[in-house]
């Protein structure tokens, strides 16, 4: 139990806000992982890898050391592949991953009609430390906080909190409801106390200024070269990297109570253009690299 939780924080945590600078080794790996080793199992040699990290300027002796901390956290687990030495996802994960995938690429939105789902926790005080597993782990999955002990997300986050409450043992702590707005008060108001949309703009502004350019680029390209296949790898994996969080921080709020002009519907157009112009160039680089 202990290593499958870490290693649901570690994936969890790649996604917390607060850093704006590049994606440090273990989040560009885990994203190799998620992409071109699925279902979670599926090896991939270490050469590989690190021939892979290396179009990204990281050196062979670091990309093994952040494996071998992955695999110590038990992100990772040591396999042979074609006689080679080789890594796979924990096969634990794959439900996790799943998950993952529909948040990034099939985001579900609540609508304005739809019920909430409200989070009640209570911990003794001998017992701190589980309540602040608690609230990070609401937080990093993109619930709202209403008040202390009482947190909030659209109802369709029920399954992933639920899995990470049992991972992690802490549902004697904490209630669940189901729970419809009546009043009074405006709830754009109160969407945007309960979160931060703030800093969520700010990061999808972010995604927006490094990315938008590169659509009418990509757009026009026709050439499969290798050339082209290694940039688009390039762009590919760090630009997926940097979205994968951002469907974590925004758990699918309702477009009635968010801001006019709000800057995620933009973030969310250029990463679905990228995503259909790079994904299959990428992956025809990575098959020609593994294979």
């Amino acid at each position: 139990m202990g290593d499958v939780t870490i290693a649901l924080d570690e994936i969890i945590a790649g996604r917390v806000p607060g850093q704006r600078s590049q994606p440090s080794h273990h989040r560009f790996i885990i994203t190799i992982f998620g992409l071109y080793a699925r279902p979670a199992g599926r090896g991939l040699r270490v050469s590989d890898v690190v021939t892979l990290m290396s179009e990204l300027g990281y050196e062979p002796a670091s990309v093994r050391s952040s494996i071998s901390r992955l695999k110590k956290k038990g992100v990772l687990v040591s396999t042979k592949v074609d006689g080679a030495v080789g890594y796979a996802l924990a096969e634990e994960l794959e439900a996790h991953m799943i998950a993952g995938d529909e948040r990034i690429f099939s985001p579900k939105v609540q609508n304005a009609g739809d019920p909430w789902l409200m989070v009640s926790y209570t911990v003794p005080e001998t017992q701190r430390k589980l309540r602040q597993k608690i609230r990070t782990g609401l937080a990093q999955l993109g619930f709202g906080t209403v008040v202390a002990g009482l947190s909030i997300a659209p109802s369709h986050l029920r399954a992933e909190v639920t899995e990470y409450m049992t991972k992690h043992e802490l549902l004697d702590f904490v209630d669940f409801f189901s729970s419809m707005p009546l009043g009074p008060g405006d709830m754009q108001q109160k969407v945007a106390r309960w979160w931060d949309l703030d800093g969520l703009e700010s990061h999808y502004q972010e995604f927006v200024d490094v990315y938008r350019d590169s659509v009418d680029e990509w757009s026009q390209s026709t050439s499969t070269d290798q050339v082209t296949l290694r940039t688009a790898f390039n762009l590919y994996l760090p630009m997926l990297t940097h979205w994968r969080r951002l469907p974590y921080l925004d758990p699918g709020l309702p477009l009635e109570y968010l801001p006019d002009g709000w800057m995620g519907i933009r973030a969310r157009q250029i990463f679905i253009e990228l995503h259909r112009y790079l994904a299959p160039l990428a992956e025809r680089y990575v098959q020609r690299v593994t294979a």
